[in-house]
């Protein structure tokens, strides 16, 4: 069973993370594209290349889209394909959110959906200098 993840992003944070976690675990388990808005792309431009990454995605088994932001542009082109059951959509991305779904490649979509929105709350963390010692 293999999930395709689809990173919709701003600019290059979505390349920037994939490339990060694919160096932190050297390698990456699940088949994963991404897809940078411009300051300039519009909906009707970016439209057209989500489905045409969502067909090169789908092995059977789902996909989870990843966007970076909930009501920005990436969110808002992703939504567009969320009546498909075979699709889930997570927004808020961060690494932590990231390496967790690609630490647990043979999940069901549904599984990969849980993962994500609990390793994106879990990755955010108050840190306070009383105590800390490096």
């Amino acid at each position: 069973m293999t999930v395709g993840i689809l990173i919709v992003s701003h600019n290059q944070i979505g390349a920037e993370l994939i490339n990060t976690a694919k160096q932190m675990l050297s390698c990456c388990p699940l088949p994963t594209k991404v897809i940078s808005i411009g300051l300039n792309d519009t909906p009707d431009q970016i439209r057209p290349l989500l489905y045409e990454e969502l067909k090169k995605l789908d092995q059977g088994h789902g996909i989870l889209i990843l966007t970076d932001m909930f009501g920005s542009t990436p969110s808002n082109i992703a939504c567009a394909v969320s009546d498909r059951d075979d699709i889930q959509i997570v927004s808020g991305l961060n690494l932590p959110m990231l390496v967790r779904v690609l630490n647990y490649p043979g999940l069901s979509l549904k599984e990969l959906e849980d993962k994500a929105v609990t390793g994106g709350q879990e990755g955010i963390v108050r840190c306070h200098h009383s105590g800390y010692k490096a």
